[in-house]
């Protein structure tokens, strides 16, 4: 089987597809070259993601794992957002094929690209030390 349940389950009925107007963060990631592209909207209130939203340009495999990350941060706190790993998605999708991991790294990239730009418009607040200072989509072995 090339593909799980889940992920099929995903990629035919994403959730929170869309965006989120006045959203506290946006955050981009993705590579043309390669076809994936990755947008997160996330609403915040008291450190508390209370909303997330999604928009994929890329393969089926790309929409299952953004699907999939949105349902894995929605209404948790910050702090447990940015420990969302890559491979935490592909585990919670019942697996992946090893060419489609790259499409769960992006989408931990892109939640970690979103509390990026949270903090860089809000800089009273403490970022977390976990957070790195930003997300550049490297020409992996995928897109050689």
């Amino acid at each position: 089987m090339l593909y799980s349940e889940k992920v099929m389950d995903h990629f035919r009925n994403p959730r929170n597809l869309g965006t989120i107007d006045n959203a506290d963060a946006i955050g981009e990631v993705g590579n043309a070259k390669c076809g994936d592209i990755m947008k997160m909207y996330l609403k915040i209130e008291n450190g508390i993601i209370t909303d997330v939203k999604f928009n994929t340009f890329g393969c089926g495999s790309a929409i299952a794992t953004s699907s999939m990350a949105t349902e894995m941060i929605k209404g948790k706190p910050i702090e447990e957002a940015l420990q969302l790993s890559n491979r935490a998605v592909v585990e919670a999708l019942d697996g992946l094929p090893a060419h489609k991991i790259h499409c769960s790294v992006l989408a931990e990239e892109a939640v970690k690209a979103a509390l990026i730009d949270y903090y860089a418009h809000h800089p009273e607040l403490e970022k977390p030390a976990a957070l790195p200072e930003a997300i550049h989509c490297e020409d992996c072995a995928h897109c050689g």
